[in-house]
């Protein structure tokens, strides 16, 4: 079986037992999804992602003990590491803006709907943002009405977006926009190979781990398509 055929590992941590079991028979069902493994906590989380190799890690932000938070780190420290989504609430778009300064490749609401959760998947195996519209307005306008830290101040900023090339900053408003790459490759009509190697560029050219925090920069900088 090739990498392009075999099932998309997934990693289900979350304290609640009902809602693994919940999410566990929604991916059931799907296509080419198999859960490999589940955790109720972080730490659990990681020896389970380090035995099993999953391709998608859904890891709830709050859990006892060791939350989702402090398992983004070390999940991502693994070889291979998984592509880590968050499973988040209205009202917590503190700790979804520090998951995404830690890695995480986006974040999901736990009452997404059925597809929603499955594309949710794909997105995130396929190495896409996973940006649930039900909380990204929030968690931007929060990161942009607490200003702007010295870390990411605005003379760095203009720097990282200068690096870029006219067609990279047009690619890089589009993942502010939340496009994926065969949505770029649409909207540019160009090969989807093209823009995998963009986004490459634009994360080393920013400094930014991943796709999201490389949106959110967009966001910050007033990039539009």
């Amino acid at each position: 079986m090739t990498e392009s055929t075999r099932p998309i590992r997934v990693l289900l941590a979350d304290d609640e037992a009902m809602i693994r079991h919940g999410v566990r028979l929604i991916l059931r069902h799907a296509d080419g999804i198999d859960v490999v493994a589940e955790a109720a906590n972080g730490h659990r989380a990681v020896e389970e992602a380090a035995a099993h190799r999953p391709d998608v890690a859904l890891v709830d932000i709050r859990m006892p003990g060791c939350d989702g938070l402090a398992a983004i780190r070390p999940l991502l420290a693994l070889d291979p590491a998984p592509r880590v989504v968050m499973l988040t609430t209205f009202g917590d778009e503190g700790n979804v803006l520090r998951a995404l300064r830690d890695g995480a490749s986006g974040f999901l609401l736990k009452d997404e709907g059925p597809q929603e959760l499955i594309s949710a998947v794909r997105a995130a195996a396929a190495g896409d943002a996973v940006l649930s519209p039900g909380v990204t307005g929030a968690v931007i306008a929060r990161m942009l009405c607490g200003g702007i830290s010295d870390a990411d101040g605005v003379a760095l900023q203009d720097e990282r977006i200068a690096r870029l090339t006219v067609r990279e900053r047009e690619v890089l408003a589009m993942l502010g926009e939340g496009l994926s790459n065969q949505g770029i490759a649409e909207r540019l009509v160009i090969g989807i190979g093209t823009v995998k190697t963009h986004v490459g560029a634009i994360l080393e050219k920013t400094g930014s781990t991943s796709r999201v925090q490389a949106a959110l920069l967009a966001h910050r900088a007033g990039l539009r398509p």
